[in-house]
């Protein structure tokens, strides 16, 4: 295993798009192939515009690489499990260069880019006991042992992001992503995320496919078709944080920051009225959970732009003090910091009622 990697290749459904080169001054350029800026799109649109320069990023957030290869990086549940395989290995996750990282991420990677030369092994797997996978990591999770399948384990969640164990699996040649409890979270947490889903669903939010699989031991699994893969092909996404080069670690982001953002890339504006119905949402149902990486933006390859990925992640977390994203500043919005942020950005005052008004009934009548 190569833990110094110097030099990547980017590609997006096989098509070349540039290069991810460590410089001698230990920094890391990328640079568009040539090809790509011929037909193809940025893949950054505020700091990665199709030109031939060598780009250099300047964030202090992700170890040299801009924002939109980071997101194809795990995190949370992802990275105990990157760690725990090299670990096996004898290797320290902390001495592995960042280049050497994506390549060895698996085909279940996020979102439309890979890299190659890639170290990763495919998971051939295609049936699965989601009860069998749970205690699996719950083993690993809690009682910090590996397992007789840690391998499996690794191959299903080790491009995984967020806090809560995930296994991105295949069913029906369709691509799914299955969460698992964490050892803070009540047992039947996938319900729980199945009703709020059908809440947000019956709010009339663009919510991808979801379903709750069975289990013997509580109410099921919460499972959610992945919205990065269409026809067994790849479709490239980039998060709120790192449209705008920042970490979703750090509660810096303000809603006008995702309206502003849409206002400049989005290629449909009733994106505005979709955003505005999931920050309603959001506030009034109480999930502040609400970071710059739970927004994303998706490239539309017909429309020739990016909209607005489908709303994901979608939980209740009363027991978090403040929302992670603000409203104006607000970091305890009420209705009234909802309709501000509508006459700020120009929203329709009437669309903007009927929406607040359907989401309480909702709720209300959950």
């Amino acid at each position: 295993m190569n833990i110094n990697v110097k030099r990547l290749t980017v590609k997006y459904n096989h098509r070349v798009v540039g290069y991810l080169e460590e410089l001698p001054n230990k920094k890391i350029g990328f640079q568009y192939d040539k090809e790509w800026i011929n037909d193809g799109f940025s893949i950054s649109p505020f700091y990665l515009p199709l030109t031939d320069q060598v780009f250099i990023s300047k964030s202090e957030y992700f170890e040299g690489l801009f924002g939109v290869f980071y997101d194809s990086l795990p995190d949370g549940w992802g990275t105990l499990l990157f760690r725990r395989m090299l670990q096996n290995k004898g290797i320290n996750y902390d001495k592995v260069s960042i280049l050497s990282k994506l390549s060895l991420l698996s085909s279940n990677g996020l979102g439309g880019l890979t890299y190659e030369p890639s170290q990763s092994d495919r998971d051939n797997h295609n049936h699965y006991d989601f009860d069998e996978l749970s205690n699996e990591i719950t083993q690993i999770f809690e009682k910090h042992k590996d397992t007789e399948n840690f391998d499996l384990i690794f191959k299903l969640g080790g491009a995984s992001g967020g806090a809560r164990p995930k296994a991105h699996v295949k069913i029906n040649d369709e691509d799914w992503i299955v969460k698992f409890p964490s050892s803070i979270d009540p047992k039947d947490i996938g319900f729980l995320e199945y009703q709020a889903n059908e809440l947000a669903l019956k709010s009339g939010i663009n919510v991808n496919e979801f379903k709750l699989f069975p289990s013997n031991e509580h109410k099921g699994y919460f499972a959610a078709k992945r919205f990065d893969r269409i026809n067994g092909k790849r479709v490239h996404m980039i998060s709120l944080s790192s449209v705008l080069e920042t970490t979703h670690q750090i509660p810096n982001l303000d809603y006008s920051h995702l309206f502003q953002v849409i206002q400049r890339i989005c290629i449909d504006q009733e994106n505005m009225y979709e955003a505005y119905r999931r920050m309603v949402f959001n506030v009034l149902y109480e999930n502040k959970d609400d970071h710059g990486k739970n927004f994303a933006f998706i490239y539309d390859e017909k429309l020739k732009g990016y909209r607005l990925s489908p709303f994901y992640d979608v939980t209740k977390t009363s027991m978090k003090m403040e929302h992670e994203m603000t409203v104006l500043g607000e970091t305890k919005p009420n209705e009234e910091d909802l309709f501000v942020i509508a006459k700020k950005f120009k929203l329709s005052s009437k669309i903007c009622e009927n929406i607040i008004e359907s989401i309480k009934n909702a709720i209300k009548n959950q």
